[in-house]
């Protein structure tokens, strides 16, 4: 290993201590309105973000800014409640930090969920979108010197969501009385809200929900060789077929994503329970 690799360790060896060497089986990260799927996790270690060597401390709105380690359905789990966005001012390379920090810990597999704008005019408030592919805006967190320790200079991303949990992810969704929805996420940079305009060009090149994390972190991942699942709670219409008066608006984003919270954390439960 390199000396690039020293803050991974650092931050993964204090995990481990302050977890009694716990090894978990699945990463989770959960978007803003979406940390209470923590809240269920047993038997819990919680640390903050700021007692985590190199780790950076969340700032946007929903997120309570901590790992929580231990045992959900059945399985080992490390949960990020909250995560980092490079409009908070991060680097790319500080935004998908816990990623590797996960994969030296020991996951095998990465659950990610955000809010997001959903841009298929027949979404809804609510909805959930499972995602099976993305097209990004942001710079990509890959650029810059290679860390062979971690994967190769060109990852594969023909499949960035993993397949066999996406088909997981509909036969539980309807084992809980649910549909889903399925599409591509776009990750913008934000903080400011999409005009119009760019919501119309979003969705003609392809885009059912727009976004400002998750894509990132999968790239990450998937250089890691770590299967992903991800899905978008649809907590507002990103349309420019609305009211005049319309105002997006972050604060209500939250609130719907508390809503609709309960439907992703049933899912992620089942899924959990089943994977492995």
């Amino acid at each position: 290993m390199t000396d690039n690799l020293t803050p991974y360790r650092e931050a993964a060896q204090y995990i481990q201590q302050k977890t009694g060497g716990m090894v978990p089986q699945i990463g989770i990260i959960l978007g803003s309105g979406l940390g209470s799927l923590a809240d269920s996790i047993e038997d819990a270690v919680a640390i903050p973000y700021s007692e985590i060597p190199h780790f950076p401390v969340s700032t946007a709105i929903g997120h309570k800014s901590r790992l929580i380690c231990g045992t959900l359905s059945g399985k080992t789990v490390v949960a990020m409640q909250g995560r980092f966005h490079y409009y908070e001012g991060w680097t790319m390379q500080q935004v998908t930090f816990p990623i590797r920090v996960m994969k030296l810990l020991g996951i095998s597999y990465l659950f990610l969920s955000n809010a997001a704008g959903g841009l298929d005019l027949s979404y809804k408030v609510g909805d959930i979108m499972v995602l099976r592919d993305h097209i990004s805006l942001l710079p990509n967190p890959l650029i810059g010197k290679n860390d062979d320790e971690f994967g190769p200079r060109f990852p594969d991303m023909t499949r960035p969501y993993d397949t066999a949990l996406i088909k997981l992810a509909h036969s539980k969704a309807q084992e809980l009385g649910f549909t889903l929805k399925e599409g591509v996420y776009i990750a913008c940079s934000g903080p400011s809200y999409e005009t119009p305009a760019e919501y119309r060009f979003f969705r003609k090149i392809g885009a059912n929900a727009v976004g400002m994390s998750t894509v990132p972190e999968v790239a990450v991942a998937r250089h890691c060789g770590i299967p992903c699942f991800a899905v978008s709670v649809i907590t507002d219409l990103a349309h420019e077929d609305v009211p005049e008066d319309y105002v997006t608006d972050g604060e209500a984003i939250v609130k719907a994503a508390d809503l609709a919270a309960s439907k992703m954390t049933a899912l992620f439960h089942k899924m959990i329970g089943s994977v492995i």
